[in-house]
C-alpha cells in the first residue's frame, strides 16, 4: 500500500531559505500540510532538498506543489543506502503552475533521497514549494 513516507523522524535539509528566514519560509513548511505555508529558497543556480529516513523505504512516487512562476523546468531524484554515494533514480520535468504534480519513480529502496531542482522559472533561481511528498512503502 502506498502512503507518505516522510515522518517526524525523517531528517530534512534544504539548499537555502529566503533571507535565512526559516520561521516564515523554512523546510518544515514542505511537510506541514498547510496550504498557506511554503518553503521558499534563496536565489541560486539549483536548489535541493535532502531526506534521511529512519528506515529503508521503497519509493514509488514523488509529489510536488510549486508556486507558479517559482518552479523548476527540470529536476532529478537521487537515492542511496547507508553510507553509499547518491545514485540518480529518475529525471522529472515539472510544469510551471500551482497544481500538485505527481511523478512516477522506478522502484528504488533507499535510506536517503535528494531532490534537485534545476533551470528554475524565476529569473533569480528561487523555488517555492507548498507540498513535497514521497510516496511508497517502508521495507
Amino acid at each position: 500500500m502506498t502512503h507518505s513516507l516522510v515522518c517526524p523522524e525523517t531528517v530534512s535539509r534544504v539548499s537555502s531559505v529566503l533571507n535565512r528566514n526559516a520561521r516564515q519560509f523554512g523546510k518544515k513548511h514542505l511537510f506541514d500540510q498547510n496550504e498557506e505555508t511554503c518553503w521558499n529558497s534563496d536565489q541560486g543556480p539549483s536548489q535541493w532538498v535532502t531526506l534521511e529516513f529512519p528506515q529503508r523505504i521503497r519509493v514509488s512516487q514523488l509529489q510536488i506543489q510549486f508556486q507558479g512562476g517559482f518552479s523548476s523546468r527540470r529536476g532529478h531524484l537521487e537515492g542511496s543506502q547507508g553510507s553509499e554515494a547518491l545514485n540518480k533514480i529518475v529525471d522529472f520535468y515539472p510544469e510551471d503552475n500551482n497544481s500538485l504534480q505527481t511523478f512516477p519513480v522506478p522502484a528504488a529502496e533507499v535510506d536517503q533521497l535528494k531532490v534537485t531542482f534545476e533551470d528554475t522559472t524565476d529569473f533569480f533561481g528561487r523555488v517555492v514549494i507548498y507540498h513535497l511528498r514521497v510516496l511508497g512503502e517502508r521495507v
